[in-house]
This record gives C-alpha cells, structure tokens and sequence, in this order.
C-alpha cells in the first residue's frame, strides 16, 4: 500500500519535469534556429513478485530529453548576412573557450569586419587568397572581411567600335579616344588620330597618350564592302615613362581574331566617322562595397571599381548523432561523446544543408502539438495525484478497522 504511494509521486514528478520541457519549447517558439525538445518516460525496476521470475513497475522516471532537428521554415531578412540552413548541418563559431555550433545564422560584422552571432563569437570557414581563390581542405579560420579590397590591373587591350567615313576627302581627320589604366591603378587616356590618305585609300592612325610617351603609328584600309582590309595582326601600342612610376604599358588593339579576320569593330562605310563602343581590360583599385552569400556559402565581394571577387566560404559542420549534442544556451550545442565529433566541409557537400542568405531559420516548435502534449501531462500529474489520494484513503480505512 505504501508503494503506491511512491509510484504516484514518480508520475507525479515525472510530469512535472514534462511541463518544464513543454513550456521551454513554447517560450522559444519564436527563438531563431530552436530546436525543440522531447521528454521520454521509462519505467522503474522494483520487487519480484512471490518468487517468480519477473519484476514489477514501482514508478516512472524521465529517462531522456531529446532535441528534436527536425528543418525549421525559413524567414525572408533584409540583411545579407542573415543565413539559414535548409537541410543538415550547423554554423561553426569559436570564442576564447572553444567552438560550438548553431542553426540560428543570425549573424552581423563587428567593428573588426569579422562575421560574428549576437554573442560575439566569430563564425568560422576558409578565406580566399587575393585573387579570391578558395581552398576548403585547409584548416577552417575567422571570417574577417577587413583589408578586403580589389587591386588595380594594368590595361593590356581594348578594343574600339567605329566606323571611318568612306567619302573623306584627303586630309580628312577624326580623333577619338579611350581611357585605361596603369599597374597603379591612375588612368591613362590613350588618343588615336586618323588621317585619310586618298592616294592609298586609307587612314593612317598614330597614338599619343596623356602621360608617358608613345611612338606608334600605322594605317587602315577596307575592302569595297567597307570591312576591315588591313591589317590582319593587332597592332600594339607601348607606353613608355608613366609619371606614376607605374611600369611601362603595352596594349593590344584588338582588330582582327586569330586568323586575320577582322572582328567587325572598326568598320569603312559612307556615313560620318564616329565611336560606337570601347572595351579595355584595365581597372583601378577598389573597395568592398557589398557582399552576396551563395547557396554553398561562398561570401563574394563587389566592389567600387566593378570587379567581383569570392572572399570566404561559411563552413557547416555535421555529426554522426546531432541528438548528442549538449545544449549551452545561446542558441549553441557543444560536441559530446554520444554526437561524435564535428565533420566540417562547405555547404551542399556529404549530406550538408545549403545555404540561404537574408533569411533566419524559425524555430520548429509545433505549438499545437505542445499544447496537446500539454493537456496529457496535465492529465497524467493529475491521475498520478489521484494515486496517492486514494492510496491514503484505503491507508486511513485499514488503520481505522481496529476501532
């Protein structure tokens, strides 16, 4: 009779306990990236009945509360740097104590430019070289996105659309121009001259160049299609004694493709001469002006002077056993023993998630499944509670029967 008394207060705790898991996974169901948790009962051992082989239940315990990993829908951010991840894996963060994981990618730069979470621990991946080359078989590091910029590269070709009127009188000139670019990056115009010399039918061309010197001279002449004739190699022009101290420049005017064949740029039709189009491959430095996140979590970087460059790439990190992972708050789990350790790779690679940027991962708290849950636990502390209120009822009948 006395044992009945015990078994009940086992439920009754065991509920209990329930409740407080219940109500943890409420409180956070607007929590990014929650996991959810999930209590499991298991019976308690007692006596052998009457010799028999066998025992009986003297109670409940709560033998375990699980996480749940089940996906979380996604939530549309306005900020780029927000990540979720849609499928398997975790965010690496690392602070002086050591590294966790998280599913809540709510993450911003810090006064350092690092990729941090609102904690401050600093999101770990690969970072690119300086010419944005990545390799992920390294050992991860900090994101850190400070002193990223893009050097400046020498012009080395470009090209011209134009067409030079097919009825200039001789001694007929047209001037058009194009700005490049040194190996410091300071710009550097490149003039091109034309004259037309009817006794050869062509037009002689010859290059100046706002700073340094250049010599280059030579002509152009067209078929009576109007298409270019001659010549049939790309002329170079050097320029020679920049101000800057940049080194010398040599540019390919790119006329005619590798067979000779003119690529239709420079063309000799009756209508006025004039510029169409210019291309050069030169730029000047530039810095970062904003970052884009792609589905393999490679940071990308654009920049003032129009180039784009991959800057890092976000790792994720997967274990054998995710269930094992020890929750520390903040949204962190720590590996354990029973989750095995952390198997770090990009995104979209051996089972990981991809990822998706400006957006967060919403917590995946079924409250209606909580609130049923809820009302069974009620139900179970309350029959439990019945337990002991009956048992003593038939304590007190069997001490009153001596009366």
């Amino acid at each position: 009779m006395l044992g009945s008394l015990f078994t009940g207060i086992t439920g009754m705790n065991a509920n209990s306990r329930v409740m407080s898991v219940i109500g943890d996974n409420i409180a956070n169901a607007n929590t990014t990236g929650y996991k959810s948790g999930r209590a499991s009962f298991e019976d308690i051992l007692g006596q052998s009945i009457g010799g028999r082989r066998g025992q009986i239940g003297r109670g409940v315990t709560l033998s375990s509360i699980n996480r749940v990993f089940s996906q979380g829908a996604l939530s549309s951010t306005e900020r780029v740097t927000d990540m979720a991840i849609n499928g398997n894996g975790f965010f690496t963060v690392k602070e002086a104590s050591g590294v966790y994981y998280t599913r809540a990618g709510e993450f911003t730069l810090d006064e350092n430019a690092k990729l941090v979470n609102p904690n401050g621990l600093v999101v770990q991946g690969w970072m690119a070289d300086s010419s944005g080359n990545l390799t992920t078989t390294n050992a991860t590091t900090d994101i850190n996105l400070a002193n990223t910029n893009s050097s400046p590269k020498a012009t080395t070709a470009f090209t011209i659309g134009a067409n030079l009127d097919a009825q200039a009188a001789n001694g007929d000139t047209y001037t058009t121009s194009i700005t490049g670019y040194d190996s410091k990056g300071s710009k550097v115009t490149l003039t091109l001259d034309f004259t037309y010399d009817s006794t050869n039918d062509e037009w002689d061309w010859t290059a100046s160049a706002s700073d340094g010197a250049t010599t280059n001279t030579g002509s152009i002449s067209f078929d009576a299609n109007g298409n270019l004739n001659s010549p049939v190699t790309d002329p170079t022009i050097s320029i020679t004694g920049l101000s800057s101290g940049a080194a010398d420049l040599s540019l390919t005017w790119d006329l005619v493709d590798a067979s000779g064949t003119s690529n239709g740029d420079i063309t000799g039709y009756a209508s006025a001469s004039t510029t169409t189009s210019q291309y050069q491959d030169g730029y000047s430095a530039g810095s970062l002006q904003n970052i884009t996140v792609d589905e393999n979590g490679v940071v990308t970087g654009l920049f003032s002077n129009g180039q784009i460059k991959d800057l890092a790439q976000v790792a994720l990190a997967d274990f054998n056993n995710p269930a094992g992972l020890i929750s520390m708050g903040g949204n962190l789990f720590a590996e354990s023993r029973a989750s095995g350790s952390a198997i770090i790779g990009p995104a979209s690679t051996a089972g990981r998630g991809s990822i998706t940027s400006n957006s967060l991962e919403l917590s995946n708290t079924d409250l209606a499944n909580e609130f049923v849950n809820m009302i069974t636990a009620q139900r179970g502390f309350q029959a439990n509670a019945r337990v002991i209120t009956a048992s003593d009822e038939l304590l007190t009948e069997l001490v009153n029967l001596k009366r």
